[in-house]
C-alpha cells in the first residue's frame, strides 16, 4: 500500500464515522500504522491536523444539514459529536466567522472543507488523458480561442486570504455569494444573454491590499447599447489558454468541491510539474445545458516559470 492510499483510506473510515467518536489511534490502527507516523503522514497530506480536520468535515455536514432540514441546531450539533449548544456555536463561529443560527436565518454561501482526493497529488496526466479521481472527471487540454468572448455580469472585490487556497479557507463565500445575487438581478439583462454559457472570472490580484476582483455573468449574444446599473462589462482575451475540464455528478458538487479539487490540481501539481505558472487570471467557465452532465472548464493564460514575476 502507498503513504497516500493509507490516508485515503482513513479518509473513508471517517466520513463514514463522522456521527460516532473518531480517535486518532483507531484511525492509525485501521490503516496499519503507529499513531505518531499516521499523524505526521496526515497533517502533510491533508494539510490538517487529524482531529481538526474531523472537526472541519463535521461542521460541513452540519451546514448539509441546517441547510436541508428543519432539525433543531442543538439536535444536528449532538449528532456530530459536538458536546454542547456552546462548545458547537464556539467551533461554528471560529471557522465560519457567523453564529449557526445567524446561517440557518439567512443561508449565506459558506467555503466547507472538502473531503480531499490526495491521490491526485501523485498522478501527472499528459495533455487531452482523462483524469479519474472520486467522482470527478478532469482532462487538461492547450487551446485557442481565436475572436475574445463578452461577458455581462457583476463583480466584487474579495479579500485573498479569506478565500484561499481554494478549498481550504473556511468563512463566507464571497464569490459564491456574487453568483447568488447574479442569479437574481441577471433578468433585466436576459435578453441579451446565451444563457447556455457562465463564467467567473478572478483578475487583477493585489498582493498589497490582499485583495482580487471577482467577476460572475453570462455570455452575451448582443450587446446593450447601454448597461444596467451594477452591470459590468468583461472580456476573455482571445490567445492560447490551458483548459482544465471538470466534469460531476451534479452541478451543486461541480462548483464546490470539484472546482476545488480541479483548482489544487492544476495550480498545484499539474502547471508546476510542467515548468508552467500564469498570467494574474483565470476564468471559470460552466455549461448550464448539457443533459445529465455537469460540466466546467477553468481557462488559465500560461506563462513558463522563467518568466515569474
Amino acid at each position: 500500500m502507498h503513504a497516500y492510499e493509507a490516508i485515503e483510506q482513513s479518509l473513508t473510515f471517517i466520513e463514514e464515522h463522522l456521527t460516532k467518536e473518531i480517535s486518532t489511534e483507531e484511525l492509525a490502527n485501521t490503516v496499519g500504522l503507529s499513531p505518531f507516523y499516521f499523524q505526521r503522514l496526515f497533517k502533510r497530506m491533508v494539510n490538517k491536523p487529524v482531529q481538526e480536520y474531523v472537526k472541519l468535515r463535521r461542521l460541513a455536514k452540519v451546514i448539509e444539514n441546517l441547510k436541508s432540514s428543519n432539525h433543531r441546531i442543538l439536535d444536528v450539533a449532538l449528532d456530530y459529536g459536538f458536546s454542547s449548544h456552546g462548545n458547537f456555536t464556539r467551533a461554528f463561529k471560529e471557522t465560519y466567522g457567523i453564529t449557526p443560527e445567524s446561517y440557518r436565518r439567512d443561508l449565506p454561501m459558506l467555503n466547507t472543507f472538502a473531503r480531499p482526493e490526495v491521490s491526485m497529488n501523485y498522478v501527472l496526466v499528459d495533455e487531452g488523458v482523462p483524469l479519474v479521481a472520486g467522482n470527478i472527471v478532469l482532462e487538461i487540454q492547450r487551446r485557442t480561442l481565436e475572436k475574445p468572448e463578452i461577458y455581462l455580469g457583476l463583480e466584487t472585490e474579495v479579500r485573498i486570504s479569506e478565500q484561499m487556497p481554494a478549498g481550504e479557507s473556511t468563512g463566507v463565500d464571497v464569490p459564491g455569494q456574487l453568483w447568488k445575487r447574479y442569479h437574481m438581478e441577471k433578468v433585466s439583462i436576459a435578453a441579451n444573454l446565451n444563457t447556455a454559457v457562465e463564467m467567473g472570472m478572478s483578475h487583477g490580484e493585489d498582493t498589497v491590499q490582499n485583495l482580487f476582483t471577482y467577476f460572475a455573468g453570462g455570455l452575451v449574444q448582443n450587446i446593450p447599447d447601454r448597461l444596467q446599473d451594477g452591470f459590468v462589462k468583461r472580456e476573455l482575451p482571445a490567445g492560447e489558454y490551458i483548459v482544465c475540464r471538470v466534469e460531476a455528478e451534479n452541478f451543486e458538487d461541480l462548483v464546490t468541491v470539484s472546482l476545488d479539487q480541479a483548482g489544487k490540481y492544476l495550480f498545484g501539481i499539474w502547471l508546476p510539474r510542467h515548468n508552467l505558472t500564469t498570467e494574474p487570471f483565470s476564468a471559470e467557465k460552466y455549461y448550464r445545458d448539457l443533459e445529465g452532465m455537469a460540466c466546467m472548464e477553468i481557462w488559465v493564460k500560461p506563462l513558463p516559470l522563467k518568466n515569474k514575476g
